[in-house]
């Protein structure tokens, strides 16, 4: 997939900060000649500069043999060069002299989607060297505008003419590309973007520039080095309109591979520390399981054989009739409390209804044991969107920070809120308390568990608070994709 070519109209104005900007390019002022041939070496595109440069028109060497149009006179070196180009993947930059214009040559070729790309310019140059007055304005400009973004890799992309140039050899330093103030064609850019990030990356640029309206261009993605190995990048770019329609950009591109990794690590070390807390929970409920099992093997089993044994009796034994039955009946009697006792431990305490009923009834009983009000209100919440896990995790959510109330608070009143917005689940739980100084209090264990309770949902928790002025826990959870129940 390549960018649009063709740009729609937005009708709208540009903003004024487009009017500060300079009205030539960078490359247009500094005047590099860029062209492109095919396999056969039949010229493909022929700009401005390269007609004044070499004395050739585009109408009249575009559709021709390049080698043909300057037979006798283009040096032999050069043509070694652009059919070495041809057969690598990375840009090969090399100066030569050509005797016939009197001129040194700095060339920079590409190869890419087999078409090869050449940026040249000439020692005798002069065009933009005696415009003193404009190249501090330009330069100026651009400095001005890109020192708000970064100063690691400075780019100018002209979106019509779909070509990109690379300034202040930035690319050369950070990513290893021998290019220095050149032109590149766009597919070159392309070519180099990580594959699994290309679609969304221009996807996304196609539709900024279809819409016209928006005046910053910004995307994060993986871009190819010359050793071959990925960077993370950060591409920010100023959008240039001319007639109400996107005509160019002005940026940079950043390497953040550092930021990245350090963010890929923090996120593997979560998911290992999940994974801990994930088998600590299944080794608990491994052990209690056996221990029910032996319990329940090694105790009921041998008081419901006494039971057994004593009906026995009493069926044989008319003097003691009672009294084994009695005895019988006592011990039925304790193995069917045991058996309660077993199936409430293993049964989800605080749910036996759904969510909200839930909260409900617990807010009823702390309100009837402790001397708080407390008020509970709900918004857009379907519980048929929530798995049983989210839901368990949301009340013991509440009722850890509803103990934290009654216990510490010393607060009248408490107010819990649960709603949803989009794809998130937004719980606020505040008192009237006498609050705290969040910067000399430590974080305790009933925070801690809910914060990690938090983590596993990508979530966040955000506590605003003031000795005198309350207490204030906000707890944002991301809704898993997957609501199986």
């Amino acid at each position: 997939m390549t960018v649009k070519p063709h740009l729609s109209a937005s009708g709208r104005k540009p903003s004024d900060a487009n009017s500060s900007y300079p009205k030539e390019s960078i490359a247009g002022s500094v005047n590099n000649g860029f062209f492109t041939v095919d396999q056969t070496w039949t010229v493909k595109y022929w700009n401005k500069a390269a007609e004044k440069l070499l004395g050739v028109e585009s109408k009249d060497i575009v559709g021709t043999n390049l080698w043909k149009k300057f037979a006798g006179k283009i040096p032999v070196n050069f043509y070694k060069r652009y059919h070495q180009a041809l057969l690598q993947d990375i840009p090969i930059y090399f100066k030569e002299y050509w005797t016939e214009l009197g001129a040194w040559f700095d060339v920079i070729t590409y190869h890419s989607e087999d078409v090869l790309s050449v940026s040249f310019k000439s020692s005798n140059q002069l065009a933009y060297s005696q415009r003193p007055e404009l190249q501090l304005k330009v330069l100026n400009e651009l400095y001005r505008f890109v020192s708000e973004i970064t100063n690691d890799c400075l780019w100018e992309w002209d979106l019509r003419l779909r070509e990109l140039f690379w300034i202040d050899g930035g690319h050369k330093r950070v990513f290893g590309y021998q290019i220095e103030n050149a032109l590149i064609p766009q597919s070159f850019w392309e070519d180099r973007i990580h594959p699994e990030d290309k679609l969304r990356i221009l996807e996304k640029l196609n539709k900024i520039i279809d819409e016209g309206t928006a005046s910053l261009w910004e995307e994060e993605y993986r871009f190819e080095r010359v050793d071959g190995d990925y960077s993370y990048v950060h591409d920010r770019g100023h959008i240039i309109y001319e007639d109400g329609k996107p005509s160019r950009m002005i940026g940079a591109t950043q390497d953040v591979t550092a930021r990245r990794l350090s963010e890929i690590q923090l996120m593997n070390e979560r998911l290992t520390r999940q994974k801990e807390i994930t088998n600590a929970v299944l080794s608990a409920q491994e052990a209690e399981r056996s221990n029910i099992g032996k319990e329940m093997h090694d105790n009921l089993n041998q008081i419901l054989g006494a039971a057994k044994l004593y009906i026995e009796m009493a069926r044989s034994d008319e003097e003691s009739r009672d009294l084994c039955l009695e005895k019988s009946s006592g011990y039925i009697v304790h193995v069917i409390e045991e058996i309660r006792r077993i199936s409430k431990s293993l049964a989800t305490p605080g749910m036996v209804m759904g969510l909200i009923e839930s909260i409900g009834i617990l807010a009823d009983d702390l309100t009837i044991i402790h001397p708080v009000k407390i008020e509970f209100h709900e918004d857009g919440i379907d519980e048929e969107d929530l798995n049983d896990k989210l839901q368990l995790d949301i009340f013991r959510i509440v009722q850890e920070q509803l103990n934290n109330v009654v216990k510490h608070a010393e607060a009248t009143q408490a107010v819990i809120h649960l709603t949803r917005q989009a794809d998130e689940i937004i719980l606020r739980i505040s008192d009237n308390g006498q609050g705290c100084d969040l910067s000399k209090v430590q974080k305790g264990v009933g925070i801690i568990n809910i914060t990690s309770r938090a983590e596993l949902y990508h979530g966040r928790v955000n506590v605003i608070s003031k000795p005198g002025k309350g207490y204030e826990l906000k707890v944002v959870l991301r809704i898993p994709s997957d609501t199986t129940r």
